[in-house]
């Protein structure tokens, strides 16, 4: 997995190489013992599996090897093996020009988002993905395309292993993906690691393992281990066990984390009458985007050396400032009293700010700044007014850790981007809806369909906000007082969640002791994964 976050020469092409133990484990288990096979590697980059199957003396009958860098691929081509060929080219190009077929596929492919293919690399993978009946769309990554394309120049029976990025279990933009890898390979394989295994990044990996045979099965198997000395000592037979049902419904792979009678118990809430998704009850939108917040929002001190009263709206945009469930005036008077930034400054057009000395000052000020040349405020007419300017009825937190929040708008503030804006649809009571999102089914369900970064950070974004299993009842409503009375007498979400669990999910909906057990059971188990996951210590891997 290379990542690319801006357009250096050194990211456009790849910069993170695997480490020997996971080439040395993906080669084992893709050859092991055959003698004869034809094996393709798509993006080989400086030649890691190749200098791994040199080592160890692996046999094979052939080596194709593509990279696109020439300075890559020459230090690729001086590993001295027999009937290897290197190729200077890019995958997509090669992957639809050549008839050739592979016993095994095996790799670490870019992470390159489209908008940095060129129009020929575009052109090329919408090929590859027209070949397999799939979507192409612009959100899509290099990942995907070489996964695709590499599963389409497999003979009969044979084999991929990958390193991807672990949003392929969970991103929209892969769905597409992992409902095709489910119907054309007979057994997958998953390996995460409980570390992050390229201490260079905060980016997820793990591991894929696709097996093609005579099987009319399809299965699934996840395996977590700790690091890459787990992996070392991981045995390949290991990943031979028969695994679980594939899910065809369900559209993300994190489920595959869990036992097979907690999947069973999840996809009974697909079904179960009372339950509904939190998009039939709101909509999710973003948050404000002013281009620059640390110009827009301001703690009250700026408000007032400015005078800018009459341009300051009350506003909150960090999950530490909303201390509960409620978010009151009181609770922003607090935070504007210890002097964090509370206040969105909203300015009308340039035409209407004549003779407002402050208000000039202060935009004066932010163009030195050159916030006015920032993407965002640029395309603006006047690049200070900010456009969607919406208080919301509830506050849901984009970025989380222990769990994702979701709170009352009770003040009436404004939020920035850090958080998104739920507008509730109208005859839903809202302390009822907030009230009915506190249960471990839907924290449960915050961890399938969110996705979680290194440092133990859980994103969700609008759609999968939306998407969120919620048991909505309007005699909840009372909950929300105590639920706000515990959140700010510090008790904790266990807590919390044991006095809920008893109201939502027993009373209301006849759901067992064992039944609750389990769905918290799968939320901690979820939520834990995420949370311990460390960033590795850098050490050798050289084997």
């Amino acid at each position: 997995m290379r990542l690319l976050e801006a357009t250096s020469s050194e990211k456009l092409r790849g910069g993170y190489y695997t480490p020997a133990p996971i080439a040395s484990f993906l080669l084992k288990w893709g050859l092991n013992g055959k003698i004869d096979s034809d094996i393709l590697e798509p993006s080989c980059g400086d030649g890691v599996f190749l200098e791994q199957i040199y080592k160890q003396k692996l046999p094979y009958k052939s080596i194709t090897a593509i990279e696109l860098d020439p300075g890559e691929a020459k230090k690729a081509a001086v590993i001295s093996l027999q009937n290897a060929d290197i190729k200077i080219m890019d995958f997509h190009q090669f992957c639809n020009a050549t008839s050739k077929k592979y016993d095994l596929v095996i790799g670490n492919p870019p992470y390159i988002r489209y908008q940095y293919f060129d129009k020929t690399q575009q052109e090329d993978a919408q090929k590859i993905y027209a070949h397999a009946n799939l979507t192409y769309t612009k959100l899509s990554n290099a990942w995907v395309s070489f996964v695709v394309g590499s599963s389409l120049l497999l003979k009969e029976k044979s084999k991929i292993a990958f390193v991807l990025p672990a949003e392929l279990l969970q991103v929209s933009y892969a769905h597409e993906l992992r409902k095709y890898l489910s119907a054309y390979f007979n057994k997958i394989n998953i390996i995460s690691f409980q570390e992050l295994v390229f201490p260079e990044i905060q980016q997820e990996v793990v591991l894929l393992l696709c097996e093609r045979n005579d099987d009319a099965s399809h299965t699934i198997e996840h395996i977590e281990i700790n690091n890459l000395d787990g992996l070392r000592k991981l045995a390949t037979n290991q990943l031979k066990s028969k695994g679980k049902k594939i899910d065809f419904i369900n559209n993300k792979w994190t489920f595959y984390f869990l036992e097979q009678n907690e999947i069973d118990f999840l996809e009974k809430i697909y079904s179960h009458a009372s339950f509904s998704v939190i998009g039939d009850y709101a909509n999710v939108k973003v948050g404000i985007t002013t281009g620059a917040n640390k110009y827009f929002t301001v703690p009250y001190s700026t408000v007032k050396k400015y005078s800018l009263q009459r341009y300051a709206k009350p506003m909150v945009g960090r999950s530490v400032q909303t201390p509960s469930v409620c978010f009151t005036k009181e609770d922003w008077l607090n935070n504007r009293n210890s002097k964090v930034k509370s206040n969105l400054l909203v300015f009308p057009p340039a035409d209407k700010l004549a003779g407002n000395e402050g208000a000039l000052r202060y935009i004066e000020y932010g163009e030195s700044l050159g916030i006015n040349k920032g993407y965002k405020t640029g395309i603006r007419d006047d690049w200070f007014v900010i456009p969607s300017i919406k208080v919301s009825d509830a506050l849901f937190i984009r970025r989380n850790h222990v769990y994702p929040k979701l709170i009352l708008n009770e003040a009436n503030v404004y939020t920035t981007d850090t958080m998104h804006r739920v507008f509730i649809k109208d005859g839903i009571n809202k302390n009822a809806f907030i009230a009915s999102y506190y249960n471990s089914v839907s924290f449960a369900f915050s961890e399938i369909v969110g996705r979680s970064y290194g440092g133990g950070v859980l994103e969700l974004m609008p759609s999968e906000t939306e998407s969120i299993f919620l048991p909505y009842k309007k005699d909840n409503h009372a909950l929300i007082a105590e639920i706000d009375k515990m959140m700010r007498n510090k008790a904790d979400i266990d807590t919390i969640l044991k006095a809920t669990n008893r109201i939502i999910l027993h009373e209301n909906l006849g759901f067992s002791d064992k039944e609750i057990n389990l769905a918290n059971t799968i939320w901690k188990k979820l939520s834990s994964r995420r949370l311990n996951r460390s960033k590795i210590s850098k050490r050798d891997f050289g084997l």
